[in-house]
């Protein structure tokens, strides 16, 4: 629109991703409290000499001013960062520290994806994300028990979470030892399609504790349980989303005596796929039972 001024507003938000933009700007994407998901340039960020460059990193928690208009009406959908003050850099606690980076990335990958039109609005899953990297920064629970924690809670907010106390199919309430992702989680056993999941109970109490905030049964799960947890989370979460999470393979499972998470690809018994690989339609489920009888 001709003589349309841009206008000035604050939100604080949280760094998801950053893109390099010409010789020394960058692209931000931000997942901000009363906006929801934007995309902001950044000029001059590359710069030795920028004053706020180092403050726009991913993971941070961070006040902004953007230049914009912002119910998007107007203008350009790229909105410009005139000011930030970092309120906590979670993502200097642990940049070092390659597993707790990794979750984070998935952490940050996953907010994107639940978030598929720009500027809607969504506090909780603002808030869950920032909840998530603190938790990483304070490094008070496992790592992959934060990922798994944030991964349920956020397809819940997305009206995807896995039926674990009922039958996901007909409704029938009670401790239903079959899960298959397609279905939408634990199947009771007329409802049970070919070739659906057997975990074990454990495994359903810990996404039901991991749901819920039930930190003393989360911590307390076995690695073996851990595992068969993330391999369930990591595939009813893509069978939603409709493709794969490029972080969630790379995530650091702690060196667990299998491949955390890890499910036998189809074709060849001895290969092991990553805890984010993407199988055929109930694949997934049935090689986390699989794992569990061999």
């Amino acid at each position: 629109m001709a003589g349309y001024r841009r206008q000035l507003y604050r939100d604080d938000a949280v760094v998801l991703r950053v893109q390099k933009l010409g010789e020394s700007d960058r692209i931000i994407t931000l997942l901000t409290r009363r906006h929801g998901r934007l995309r902001a340039v950044a000029r001059g960020v590359r710069r030795t000499t920028s004053k706020f460059g180092a403050r726009l990193e991913p993971f941070g928690h961070v006040d902004l001013q953007l230049a914009g208009d912002p119910k998007g009406e107007h203008g350009s959908s790229l909105h410009t960062v005139s000011q930030v003050e970092g309120i906590d850099l979670y993502g200097k606690r642990f940049l070092g520290d390659y597993p707790r980076y990794t979750a984070a990335s998935a952490i940050a990958e996953t907010a994107e994806r639940l978030t598929p039109v720009e500027r809607e609005p969504s506090l909780r899953l603002f808030q869950l994300t920032l909840g998530a990297l603190r938790a990483l920064a304070d490094g008070e629970h496992a790592t992959t028990l934060v990922l798994d924690a944030y991964l349920l809670r956020g397809m819940a907010l997305a009206g995807w979470a896995p039926a674990l106390t009922a039958c996901a199919v007909c409704g029938t309430p009670g401790r239903h030892r079959a899960f298959s992702v397609p279905a939408g989680g634990a199947v009771c056993p007329d409802c049970r399609p070919p070739g659906a999941a057997h975990p074990a109970p454990a495994t359903i109490d810990l996404m039901s504790a991991l749901t819920v905030g039930d930190w003393r049964v989360a911590d307390a799960a076995e690695n073996g349980v851990r595992r068969e947890c993330s391999g369930l989370v990591a595939a009813h979460l893509q069978w939603h989303l409709e493709r794969a999470l490029r972080s969630l393979p790379l995530v650091d499972r702690g060196g667990l005596p299998a491949a955390p998470g890890a499910r036998r690809s189809s074709g060849d018994a001895g290969t092991v796929a990553p805890a984010g690989a993407v199988l055929p339609p109930d694949r997934a489920s049935q090689d986390v039972s699989r794992e569990k009888t061999e």
